[in-house]
């Protein structure tokens, strides 16, 4: 379902010098699996989800979700293609304050061109903040916000869920429950999940467990 040849990507630092911070000859993943992958911040682990959603663009190489290329696409291209095949939970939620979670989630429909309200309410039903719709972030806790930017990452049904140190903000409690519900979400809806984390207690819950440096050849770390 996703599999990844010969990506490279290199920034320009502030002293205009050039780093490679990814540099992946392959890498793989089957329908319905959950991943997760262990790394040091600064590592790339980021850089590497961004450029499988399609955030970002190689310097190189293909990323091929299903029998789609999507590094062949446009950048437009690439963001209707994410919007209907990847679900994407940001470690710092990315939820827009003066809208309530009912609104936030509705705005991760937009690319699709079918905001449906009941299904943006079913979503956040699904994580169990049915009573918390109406709400805007500022009035929800940590927890509660992390499970609306969960919402937001399923309500398109997508193929494959990408989560960047999902709780990294969160208490040791919310994590189990945070980590659990994306497991189960996942597993319900056959969705291929790739979690990337730094924290080891997170990584060990996944039956399918890579090292970045591993699967990464540069080894050069690089400020996100």
């Amino acid at each position: 379902m996703l599999k990844i040849n010969n990506l490279k990507k290199s920034f320009i630092n502030s002293h205009k010098e050039k780093f490679g911070i990814i540099n992946i000859p392959e890498f793989s993943a089957d329908d319905n699996e959950q991943i997760s992958v262990s790394g040091e911040s600064g590592s790339g682990k980021s850089t590497f989800l961004n450029l499988i959603s399609g955030i970002l663009r190689p310097d190189e190489g293909e990323i091929l979700i299903g029998d789609t290329d999507i590094t062949k696409l446009s950048e437009s291209r690439r963001d209707l293609f994410r919007s209907r095949n990847t679900g994407y939970i940001f470690q710092t939620f990315n939820l827009l304050q003066a809208f309530t979670a009912l609104e936030n989630v509705m705005l991760g429909m937009m690319f699709t061109g079918k905001t449906v309200k009941s299904t943006a309410a079913a979503a956040l039903d699904k994580v169990g903040l049915s009573d918390r719709m109406n709400s805007r972030p500022a009035e929800l806790s940590v927890g509660e916000q992390q499970r609306v930017a969960i919402a937001r990452a399923i309500v398109n049904s997508p193929r494959l869920l990408l989560a960047d140190e999902p709780t990294a903000n969160l208490d040791k409690k919310n994590s189990v429950i945070v980590i659990d519900l994306i497991k189960a979400l996942c597993r319900e809806n056959k969705i291929l999940l790739l979690l990337v984390s730094h924290e080891k207690e997170v990584v060990e819950q996944f039956p399918i467990q890579r090292s970045f440096s591993e699967i990464n050849n540069t080894g050069v770390p690089y400020s996100r």
